[in-house]
């Protein structure tokens, strides 16, 4: 198991081999962390280019397990997203049953189509494209 160091120095190899990769990480919430730390995580995320991040309440598997500390309420997850967001986050998931791989497919697919949309939008000198014409019927 990686440290906290290690897997932030992963995700910043990650982007440095690859500046175009989408990095994402997850946090579940409920162990007794404070909002300071999880702001901190955020900012961690952020300086090494993480663009998805999501947060979801930790659930003890067995009692084997470290206990829940805390049930995190709905209204503070959609705190976390907002907080996310405008730090500069391009997508946030924050909730209580939300895991790492939360959404990945509508992620992928509203991020491709924005792009797509927007190199629609400019041709390769920035400049506005000219209308499309319409097809005749």
């Amino acid at each position: 198991r990686a440290g906290y160091a290690e897997s932030l120095g992963v995700l910043e190899h990650a982007k440095r081999v690859k500046p175009n990769l989408v990095t994402k990480t997850s946090v579940m919430l409920g162990l007794g962390e404070e909002p300071a730390e999880v702001r901190q995580l955020m900012r961690d995320m952020l300086d090494r280019g993480v663009e998805i991040f999501t947060l979801g309440q930790y659930l003890r598997p067995s009692k084997r397990h470290m206990p829940v500390v805390r049930m995190v309420p709905p209204e503070e997850y959609d705190e976390w997203q907002r907080e996310g967001m405008a730090m500069g986050f391009k997508y946030v998931a924050s909730g209580p049953l939300v895991r790492s791989s939360y959404k990945a497919g509508e992620v992928f697919l509203e991020g491709f189509l924005k792009e797509r949309d927007e190199l629609r939008d400019f041709d390769a000198l920035g400049k506005a494209a000219p209308p499309k014409r319409s097809e005749p019927s």
